[in-house]
């Protein structure tokens, strides 16, 4: 805590001076999940990419301490470690917790927890002006529910203390197949309102006439002989695609058991689907071996960085847009009307109270009871290819939404005007704290998810490297080049959370490449008795590893 006490403070000395000066700044996090185009002018940037450890697990209160930076996955696999994991985890490893808070965050678990910053006790803030404060639901009540999916714009997130539940080994998962939208619906409904029985519930429609629900119960136990499946390792399929061969092959559900880390990032390799498009874009076929080739390439993180590099941002459809339940399926014959994209990604969200940048329904307040559902409809893939075709067909995508009475969420683009967004999200209760917590001088939550259309088409016509990389295939070998250039594959690589079975299975391997390098040496040493014991040492130690030489020296 002292190494993170000192951190913070020369954060808010750094705040405290351009807030003097009448500066307004950025926060540099490090890694990005939104896919919005960011500009960072170093001189007016905050850095507190540092900030990415997890300080203190209690297991008796079932909680932990948490720095903003920490990703999901060093998270779930330092909680794990001691029976514990966090209720809400976000599908992606990259997402990390500070933005779970300052954005919208919800997963398959969010029917029953909510968003993800319901599930935090307090934050640590530093505000505008420099000063160091705490909010909870207890203390600065209105900042610690008004910061939540604001942005960052109401000061910097620098400390959290996150509930955990009891783990479990296994997540029982069953894939329930549908027939339609308003079907699919009326299961998710069926399905959440059993809270006791179901801890997870998402959905994938592939089609207007085929799609699975998708349920998963925490549990200790497996039935009978069932196999457990995992999803993160190049052999293994993706999750869509899986769930997608196994409701062709069976008209009624199947149970299978996934270790609960992998449950928890099913999704992470191809990004849902949305790494198919890399498929698409540079004309490569599309199948098994192609996949497991391209592995590295093919998660979360370097998806992330690719798609950043190669501003494919632009004619790209990324939304995650929340409706009542009772007006979901109209919602979805608008877009496969206009968009006609497939597969869309279901997942029930139990809604925060408003005010809040949250989606939520207009008549959703505080002391209006428990909350209603919304059914959040992930739409990613390909738009119309013609820019103002794009800019038409979105604008339509929001009021369609607003018509309907459904909220988008804003790490992704935004075309409202500035009259529209406020109108949509409320701008008395915001300014009144942006005003209360000193923090006018900080970009509002319009400015910095807003699509200025004439700044862009500006730089790109003064910018010739953005010309150049209008081209195919240009941008996509270059945003390639700075995703393997940014090493964000080795963060996969090292990843210690992968599943128990996992582990033993490479455990077992690792014993038996270690017991065929031993008794390799050991033949040198019985042909070569001249050999001294500290030129087998040196042999060990560049074949293997010092435990290469233990496995020798017990055979002697």
């Amino acid at each position: 805590m002292l190494r993170h006490k000192k951190d913070v403070e020369a954060i808010a000395a750094q705040v405290k001076e351009l807030y003097h000066r009448r500066e307004p700044f950025r926060i540099n996090h490090g890694s990005t999940n939104s896919t919005r185009q960011s500009v960072f002018e170093r001189r007016r940037t905050i850095d507190i990419s540092h900030l990415k450890y997890v300080l203190n697990v209690d297991v008796e209160s079932r909680t932990a301490l948490v720095e903003p930076n920490v990703p999901m996955d060093r998270l779930a696999e330092t909680t794990l470690k001691y029976g514990l994991v966090p209720p809400v985890v976000m599908e992606f490893p990259g997402i990390t917790v500070g933005g779970g808070y300052a954005g919208t965050s919800g997963e398959s678990s969010s029917f029953k927890y909510g968003f993800f910053d319901q599930t935090i006790n307090y934050v640590e803030m530093i505000l505008a002006d420099g000063e160091l404060v705490t909010a909870s639901k207890t203390e600065r009540a209105d900042l610690f529910h008004g910061a939540a999916g604001a942005c960052g714009s109401l000061g910097i997130t620098t400390l959290v203390e996150l509930q955990l539940i009891e783990a479990k080994k296994y997540v029982e998962t069953t894939y329930h197949p549908v027939s339609s939208m308003s079907a699919a619906v009326e299961k998710i409904q069926s399905f959440t309102r059993d809270k006791e029985n179901y801890d997870y519930v998402d959905g994938i429609l592939y089609s207007g006439d085929r799609g699975a629900i998708i349920t998963g119960r925490l549990t200790n136990k497996r039935a009978n002989d069932n196999a457990v499946r995992t999803f993160s390792h190049a052999n293994d399929p993706w999750f869509y695609l899986h769930v997608r061969e196994t409701i062709t092959k069976n008209h009624d559900p199947v149970t299978e058991y996934i270790p609960l880390d992998e449950y928890l990032f099913r999704y992470d390799r191809g990004g849902f689907w949305v790494g198919r498009s890399a498929f698409q874009y540079f004309f490569t076929p599309f199948n098994r071996f192609t996949r497991w080739y391209l592995d590295k390439y093919l998660r979360t993180r370097m998806l992330y960085t690719a798609l950043h590099a190669s501003r494919h941002t632009k004619p790209y459809v990324v939304q995650d847009l929340a409706l009542p339940m009772s007006a979901a399926t109209e919602f979805v014959e608008f877009t496969e009307k206009t968009f006609g994209i497939y597969p869309l990604w279901l997942c029930p969200l139990r809604q925060s109270a408003s005010p809040t940048f949250h989606p939520h329904t207009p008549d959703n307040r505080v002391d209006t009871g428990p909350q209603k559902l919304m059914l959040n409809i992930g739409l990613w893939g390909y738009g119309p290819s013609n820019h103002n075709t794009f800019m038409r067909v979105s604008r339509a995508l929001e009021s369609k939404l607003r018509e309907l009475g459904g909220m988008k969420w804003l790490y992704a683009q935004v075309y409202y005007s500035e009259k529209d967004f406020w109108d949509i999200y409320g701008r008395g209760w915001y300014d009144d704290l942006r005003q209360k917590y000193n923090a006018t001088s900080l970009p509002s939550v319009y400015e910095k998810v807003k699509i200025d259309i004439e700044a862009e088409t500006k730089a790109v016509k003064s910018s010739w490297w953005l010309w150049f990389l209008s081209f195919w295939p240009i941008s996509g070998f270059w945003s390639l080049w700075k995703a393997k250039a940014s090493r964000q594959y080795l963060l996969a690589d090292k990843a210690s959370w992968k599943s128990i079975e996992e582990k033993h299975r490479n455990g077992r391997a690792r014993l038996g490449s270690l017991v065929c390098k031993a008794m390799h040496i050991h033949m040198i040493a019985w042909s070569f008795p001249d050999f001294s014991a500290e030129a087998l040492q040196i042999i060990c130690c560049q074949r293997g590893s010092p435990k290469l030489w233990l496995a020798v020296s017990e055979m002697d």
